[in-house]
């Protein structure tokens, strides 16, 4: 990694602190981890529940703040990503993996305290995935990073659901595979139209490595099991109809708009309409999709 950013001798602004942490990311994670407790079988006592969401954040956010610091360099090639606290010098390297670090270890301490032996340490695997198996070793040497790195972002709802249970079963193992499925359409179409970026900093993004017609036709492909994991839990018993048809009908438009993506034959970002609508779209897709399984189980 290389680390020579610029930095000023300034105090870290908590806001820069905060921007580490990936808020935005932070939100679905802490979400759909909210909705993996909720969904669960086992009631747990509000201040516990509470708790253990809090822990899931900070992991989230500590992971979030240890890809920023190992990317430093490579967020400074990039224009969407060059204002970021450290490649924009307002944070050094030193403070942001303290800030980190600190972050992860008091998650998984206080998450095996507050909960049991088992979601700790699935906090633990993943704040590793993210921050060693994606970033440190995937993401600049594979194009299929995003593929095996989403692992990382599907945990949240496992680690609530074993907060609050102790075991692990059917139901959130599918809504793993569910968020595993939905980061490789999800950030493709992303990257499709910002691969300029991902190109300039030598990252090896699928449309960079293979093309835009490619990752096209692979958005679709992934699409189809997606779809049919998240429809899943409703034939299988584990869920109501609310959920049911709520998956089947958004599972429907997400299909759609990956096709029409797959119709779209320009290079052009400019023109990428199809590819900004179905990345709009995956991140309601998630917070509808994990929302209406927890109105569907209190009902």
């Amino acid at each position: 990694m290389d680390q020579a950013v610029p930095t000023r001798d300034l105090p870290a602004d908590w806001r820069d602190l905060f921007a580490l942490t990936k808020p935005r990311v932070m939100t679905l994670v802490v979400f759909t981890g909210l909705c993996g407790l909720l969904a669960a079988p086992a009631p747990m006592h509000p201040v516990l529940a509470f708790t253990a969401v809090l822990c899931i954040a900070l992991g989230a956010g500590g992971a979030g703040a240890l890809n920023m610091w190992y990317e430093a360099d490579l967020d400074a090639k990039m224009k969407r990503t060059a204002k970021r606290p450290l490649p924009g010098g307002r944070l050094s390297p030193e403070t942001a993996f303290q800030f980190a670090v600190g972050l992860c270890l008091g998650s998984v301490v206080l998450m095996d305290l507050a909960t049991n032996h088992l979601a700790a340490g699935i906090l633990a695997f993943s704040i590793f995935f993210y921050a060693i198996i994606y970033t440190a070793w995937l993401k600049r040497r594979t194009p299929q990073n995003i593929v095996i790195g989403g692992a990382a972002g599907a945990f949240p709802p496992l680690i609530g659901w074993v907060a609050a249970t102790g075991s692990i079963d059917l139901l959130p193992v599918l809504l793993f595979s569910l968020i595993f499925l939905w980061t490789p359409p999800h950030f493709w179409a992303l990257s499709l139209f910002v691969k300029s970026d991902y190109a300039a900093a030598g990252v090896p993004m699928l449309p960079v490595t293979n093309g835009v017609e490619h990752t096209r036709k692979q958005i679709a492909l992934y699409t189809l099991p997606m779809a049919a994991v998240a429809i899943a839990p409703w034939p299988l018993g584990l869920t109501g109809p609310l959920y049911g048809v709520l998956a089947t009908v958004l599972s429907a438009v997400f299909l759609l708009l990956s096709l029409r993506v797959l119709a779209n034959k320009s290079t052009d970002p400019a023109t990428m309409g199809p590819e900004r609508a179905l990345f709009k779209f995956s991140i309601l897709y998630l917070f509808a999709l994990f929302g209406a399984l927890v109105v569907d189980r209190f009902l």
